[in-house]
C-alpha cells in the first residue's frame, strides 16, 4: 500500500504555487530576456561606481563649509522654534506689590 502510495503519487501537496514543496515554474524567454537586461544595468553600474569622478585627496572635506552652514541653518532654526528663558522673578513679580522700601 505504501509503496503504491509513493509510486502513484504525482501531485503537490497543498497549494501548488506556494509553499516549501511547491511547483517550479517554467523559465520562459521574456523571463531570461529580463534578467539579462536587469545584469547589463548591474554591470554597467558597476563600472561607472568604480571609476570615482573624485579622487580620495580631492573628496576628502570637500564641502566642510557647506555642511558647516546647512548645520548653523539648523541650529538657528531650532532656537528660533525654543521659547524664550523664563524666570522665577518674572511669575512671581506681582507678588512684590506690598513691599517697601527701607532704609
Amino acid at each position: 500500500m505504501f509503496l503504491t502510495a509513493v509510486l502513484l503519487r504525482k501531485r503537490i501537496p497543498g497549494h501548488q504555487w506556494i509553499g516549501k514543496y511547491r511547483r517550479p515554474r517554467k523559465v520562459t524567454l521574456r523571463m531570461m530576456q529580463a534578467m539579462v537586461r536587469r545584469l547589463e544595468i548591474e554591470a554597467e553600474n558597476e563600472y561607472w561606481l568604480s571609476r570615482p569622478y573624485l579622487t580620495r585627496e580631492q573628496e576628502y572635506k570637500h564641502n566642510t563649509e557647506q555642511r558647516r552652514a546647512k548645520w548653523e541653518a539648523f541650529k538657528r532654526l531650532q532656537q528660533a522654534k525654543f521659547p524664550e528663558h523664563r524666570y522665577i522673578s518674572d511669575h512671581l513679580n506681582h507678588l512684590n506689590v506690598t513691599k517697601q522700601w527701607t532704609c
